[in-house]
């Protein structure tokens, strides 16, 4: 694959690598060099590349640079990985924005076309408005998970910014896009009148608190996701170490590395972004960044392939009676996982497949034997009837 927009790794960024341990991931790693160009991407599983553009942000800043936080990556040790991972080096800012998000959704849809999964460090979190585009050619709604204190669903009248790009995502076509869900936001950072149209649209949104109180609880909420942003912002700021990020609330570093390993651990996840990314980092932060990424690539290497059709035939099958509906449970006898069956509508215009599992809880389960109806099947079920 040649794409003339991307720049190679910075030479002294390689001076440093040849300096690391041989065990370590920058020794490891395919790197897009000037020398040698790009790397052949046949074997490769997981390509990180970098996209400098801030443009659109709330808050301006210089369009970002990766290279501490590549080097702080690519200075740790991988795990138990089978996995082959490429560094493609960096998308620049493009004459406009528009020109910037055409590279981002040509480069993400082509890897994910070849069975590549993209991890895209960004600057200004609008740039999910291009990775989600990448999808309009693959036939298929999508769920987007927003790691995010923010709904982001803004003014879709207005110009796109990085505090509205949902909206904009909501209202242009090609639509694809099924299921949106905010995880970690913060009430006070919100209007009411977002918080009503989230529900208005059924969409999924999960407070802070609600969050960290039993992060397990999100597994299945991001085993549903096809892409998924993440707002560095959504980090509690003493986390980060930095005065640029000045929220007393939001995650911890051991909340958000472990929701970045339940979403690489997701069959379904195709692309994955970090964004909001300053160059005015520190060490602290650059270190809890790469250790993100580390737990989002441990979680692709344990995925377990549950979403292919052989594997769905062998889990076990519960319904249970509601009213006048038999919800349908599955449960994988492999990981214990579980799933519930979303009624498919034949004369309904809509891209989803026959019989869509929604990823679910053991809860979920029980609180239907105990007559309460799952609100995610019943937010599914109502969109599929829009």
């Amino acid at each position: 694959m040649e794409f003339d927009f991307l720049s190679p790794v910075h030479e002294d960024l390689l001076d440093e690598i040849r300096n690391l341990n041989p065990l370590a991931i920058g020794a490891n790693i395919k790197l897009h060099t000037e020398r040698s160009g790009m790397p052949d991407l046949e074997a490769v599983n997981v390509a990180i590349f970098g996209v400098s553009e801030n443009r659109r942000a709330e808050k301006k800043t210089e369009a970002p640079d990766f290279d501490r936080l590549r080097e702080t990556f690519y200075g740790l040790f991988p795990g138990n990985w089978k996995l082959n991972l490429a560094d493609l080096g960096d998308i620049r800012a493009g004459a406009t924005v528009e020109d910037t998000y055409f590279a981002v959704q040509t480069l993400v849809e082509s890897l994910i076309k070849n069975d590549v999964l993209p991890i895209i460090l960004g600057g200004s979190q609008d740039l999910i408005y291009a990775q989600y585009r990448a999808y309009d050619n693959l036939d298929q709604m999508v769920n987007l998970v927003n790691i995010d204190r923010n709904f982001d669903l803004g003014d879709a009248e207005k110009p796109i910014s990085s505090h509205s790009y949902v909206g904009k995502i909501v209202v242009d076509q090609p639509y694809n896009l099924f299921n949106y869900s905010t995880v970690g936001y913060q009430t006070y950072y919100n209007s009411q009148d977002e918080i009503e149209l989230m529900e208005r649209l059924f969409f999924e949104a999960y407070r802070l608190g609600e969050v960290t109180s039993d992060i397990s609880l999100m597994e299945p909420i991001l085993r549903s996701a096809d892409l998924v942003g993440l707002d560095l912002g959504a980090i509690d700021s003493a986390a980060l170490n930095s005065s640029f990020f000045k929220s007393p609330n939001g995650f911890n570093g051991r909340e958000i590395c472990a929701l970045s390993r339940y979403a690489g651990i997701s069959d379904k996840i195709s692309s994955f972004g970090v964004y909001e990314y300053q160059e005015q980092l520190g060490e602290q932060a650059n270190m809890l960044i790469a250790q993100i990424i580390w737990y989002f690539i441990e979680g692709v290497n344990y995925r377990t392939n549950e979403n292919t059709i052989s594997a769905k035939k062998e889990f076990i099958k519960y319904q249970v009676p509601i009213d006048d509906e038999v919800l349908v449970f599955f449960k994988s006898p492999v990981s214990g996982r579980w799933w519930i069956e979303i009624p498919f509508l034949s004369n309904v215009n809509t891209k989803l497949k026959r019989h869509t599992l929604l990823p679910c809880s053991e809860a979920d389960y029980l609180e239907a034997c105990n007559q309460v109806i799952p609100e995610r099947w019943y937010k599914a079920k109502r969109k599929n009837e829009v």
